[in-house]
This record gives structure tokens, C-alpha cells and sequence, in this order.
């Protein structure tokens, strides 16, 4: 028997060799078309899957859903039938659309119903975030931006080193690709001898993340181990983890992030399940000093995702300013997960997950504006000649990541969000 992940798996859906969605990948996804409202979709190539359609036509037997789970217009109903009934979907999935297996193939009139070309449907958001986490997991990342504003021989905190330091984010405000942002307002201080003034971020920044979404964890006053995390992880998304630079220097003493990050966080619309990402777990950095019993872990939990950021000035063309990698994050999922519920916190099926900005050591590798310009002192350009210290209005932000291994390549598409002015 074929496994879902097996590299010489093959569709009967013609499939780009450079496409991020081969049959091995599998992703789940919120979508609509003209004719109908939003429900669950996968992808393979450049078709959506119809997943509702799949269902009224009895291909889902045996699977513990019902047609509610995929009329739905986000994946926590699927998400609440737990992660053993997620893998059975899309080794489904796998099954049927294998060039091996002609159950679908052959009935054209069915294949007319279930899919659908991408560029002919609009992608929604995936999931409904009840609870976001933002964690600040990036040696790279916290290193820099300790020597920017502190002290550079002693720019990790004495904490950072021992716990995966987070903080509660705002999950109303994070949005799917495409949506358009204005710069926020706040106040800001200029100077240190002057009063803080009122008005729009003129340092926005884009930061480079991944996020993980939830199954339901365990009840109140339970914690889930580093050993067990993986039970309750469904999968993954790019994020783009708006922030206002200014904005937040002023109003992060003594609680940290508020306003301006808040205003907006973005994420790309298709969750990839830690199935299909199962083949590209990597060794993690050594953690010295050596952690605490209860965010030790045995198999390796960090993944090697190929990460990219552009910048598409209006009417332009893209400049990409960093390409980074997952791997480098020095506190993994799994033990951001068991530190978070160490307290006894319950995590609820789709809460949300984000790494923090994700930087390697290089200057290529820096995950934000405020890294790759230095604080704005060393101006990127851009190939229309203009440069960039920060995110000007009009400008589109796009990220992207994807996997490969084995000859498999499993993307995430990408996180594309344009930038309007403050009203």
C-alpha cells in the first residue's frame, strides 16, 4: 500500500513540478466560488477540491464527518474530530486521487462537480482563531533586536535562554492573504525629551513567521508534554505578523505589545497538516544552558521550511529582501506548546500559534525591515530604484515557504498583503 507521504506517489491531476500542492501535500482550506458559499477544500496543483461535493457523492464512507463539517466556512469542525480522523481524510484523499486509483477518475460527471480551477475560486480565511499566542522563538531575532535597542553584549534577556518567551496576541484582527491593510495610528515618541505625538506608524514593518494551529488540548489545570504536542498540533501557515515599529517603542514598557501589533496579522490560506510535513523534521540548534525536564524532548521537532519575503512597490516589480528557513528557531513547536500549558492553561481547537520573527544568522536571513535596514540605517533597493527602510503605502508584502526533500517539494503557497494609507 502507497503511503500518503511516499515519494513516488502520483496524480491523476497534471501537477507542475514546481508547484507547491503535489499529491503528497494535501492542504486544507476555506474557498468559494461565484455560484456557491464558502465550505472545505484541499488542492492538488492549480484545482481545488471540493471536499463537500466529495461527500454528497458518498466517497467519504466509513470517516467520522457529516455534511456540516464541510459546508462550513472554517476548518474547526473538521479540527474537532481530532487528529486521527484528520489523517484518515486525507489519506482518503491520497487514495482517490491516485493515479493508481480510477474510483473518481473514471466518472467524469463527478469530477466536473469536484474540481475546480484556483484562479475560479476565492480563498477565505481557513480557520476561526479563537486564542492567538505570539511566541518570540528566534535566537537570530532576539539577538539583533536586543543589540538595536539594549545593551549588544548582553542582548538576550536572562530569561530567553530557558523559556519560549510569548505573549498573548489579538486574534480578531489576523486575516487571509489578499486582504489590504491601512497603516495604523498611534501614538508615537520622537524624541526623548518631547511629549508623544498622535498619528500614522511611519516605521511598519513586516515580520516573518509561521503559526500552528490547534486540535482541543487537554482540560483546565492539564498540560500537554513535549512527547504528546504533536497530538494536538493539526498543521501549518505562513504569517506575516504586521508591526509598527514606532508605535511600539513607546507603548511596550511595561507589558509589551499592544497596539502595535494588534492592527493586523496575516496568514496564508491554506493549513498544511503536520502529516505531510512529517518528512522534513530536522535537528534543532543546541540549547545551552540545558533546559528544564519538562521542555526536553527525543525526536527531532524542528522542520526545514524555505522561507522568502518580497516587496512589489505599486506598479512594480517584486524585490525579495530575505530568504530564511523554519529551522533556524531555537525553541521548537513542541515546546512552545508544553510551556504554555505547563500552568495548567487549556488550549481550545483552533487556537493559534506564532513562531515570532524568524531570523538566521546572515543579513540575507533577517526575518523584519528593522533587521535587514538596521533600524533603517541601511536602506534596501528596490529594483525601481526607490529604497526602502521601512514599508511604504502602496507597497504589497508577499511571503512564501515551502519544503523539499526526496524529489517532493510541499509549499504553502504564499501570504500576499497590500499596504494603504491611514485615513
Amino acid at each position: 500500500m502507497i503511503k500518503a507521504n511516499d515519494p513516488s506517489l502520483k496524480s491523476w491531476i497534471d501537477v507542475d513540478g514546481n508547484s507547491d500542492f503535489p499529491i503528497q501535500n494535501l492542504p486544507f482550506g476555506i474557498f468559494k466560488t461565484k455560484q456557491d458559499k464558502a465550505r472545505v477544500g484541499s488542492r492538488i496543483g492549480d484545482k481545488v477540491i471540493d471536499l463537500n461535493a466529495l461527500y454528497v457523492l458518498g466517497y467519504f464512507k466509513n470517516l467520522p464527518f457529516s455534511q456540516a463539517d464541510f459546508q462550513s466556512d472554517a476548518l474547526n469542525s473538521i479540527m474537532k474530530k481530532g487528529k486521527q480522523a484528520t489523517t484518515d481524510l486525507r489519506n482518503r484523499l491520497s487514495k482517490l486521487f491516485s493515479l493508481e486509483n480510477t474510483d473518481l477518475s473514471n466518472n467524469s460527471h463527478h469530477v466536473d462537480q469536484v474540481l475546480h480551477d484556483i484562479d475560479q475560486v476565492e480563498m477565505m480565511m481557513p480557520v476561526q482563531v479563537g486564542d492567538y499566542t505570539d511566541f518570540y522563538s528566534s535566537r537570530g531575532h532576539a539577538t539583533n533586536v536586543g543589540t538595536l535597542f539594549r545593551d549588544p553584549d548582553n542582548a538576550l534577556l536572562p530569561n530567553w535562554l530557558w523559556i519560549p518567551v510569548g505573549y498573548h496576541g489579538r486574534a480578531s484582527s489576523i486575516i487571509p492573504s489578499e486582504q489590504m491593510i491601512k497603516r495604523p495610528k498611534g501614538q508615537t515618541k520622537p524624541n526623548d525629551d518631547q511629549d508623544p505625538v498622535f498619528g500614522a506608524s511611519k516605521l511598519l514593518d513586516f515580520e516573518l513567521e509561521m503559526a500552528f494551529v490547534t486540535f482541543d488540548g487537554k482540560p483546565l489545570g492539564e498540560n500537554i508534554t513535549t512527547d504528546e504536542a504533536s497530538d494536538y498540533i493539526f498543521g501549518m501557515c505562513i504569517m506575516n505578523d504586521w508591526s509598527a515599529r514606532d508605535i511600539q517603542k513607546w507603548e511596550y514598557v511595561p507589558l509589551g505589545p499592544f497596539l502595535a501589533k494588534s492592527f493586523a496579522s496575516s496568514i496564508s490560506p491554506w493549513i498544511v497538516t503536520m502529516d505531510a510535513l512529517e518528512p522534513f523534521k530536522t535537528k534543532g540548534p543546541k540549547q545551552d544552558p540545558k533546559v528544564l525536564p519538562y521542555l526536553e524532548y527525543k525526536e527531532d521537532a524542528h522542520y526545514d521550511i524555505n522561507l522568502e519575503v518580497g516587496i512589489v512597490p505599486e506598479n512594480s516589480e517584486e524585490t525579495v529582501v530575505s530568504k530564511s528557513n523554519y529551522k533556524y528557531m531555537y525553541w521548537n513547536m513542541s515546546q512552545q506548546l508544553a510551556h504554555h500549558t505547563i500552568n495548567g492553561c487549556n488550549v481550545r481547537c483552533g487556537d493559534m500559534m506564532a513562531s515570532g520573527t524568524i531570523s538566521g544568522d546572515e543579513l540575507s536571513s533577517f526575518g523584519s525591515m528593522l533587521e535587514l535596514t538596521w533600524r533603517g540605517t541601511k536602506p534596501i533597493k528596490m529594483k525601481d530604484g526607490s529604497e526602502r527602510k521601512f514599508i511604504n503605502d502602496h507597497d504589497t508584502v508577499v511571503m512564501r515557504g515551502h519544503c523539499n526533500a526526496n524529489g517532493v517539494r510541499i509549499g504553502f503557497g504564499e501570504v500576499s498583503t497590500k499596504v494603504l494609507p491611514a485615513e
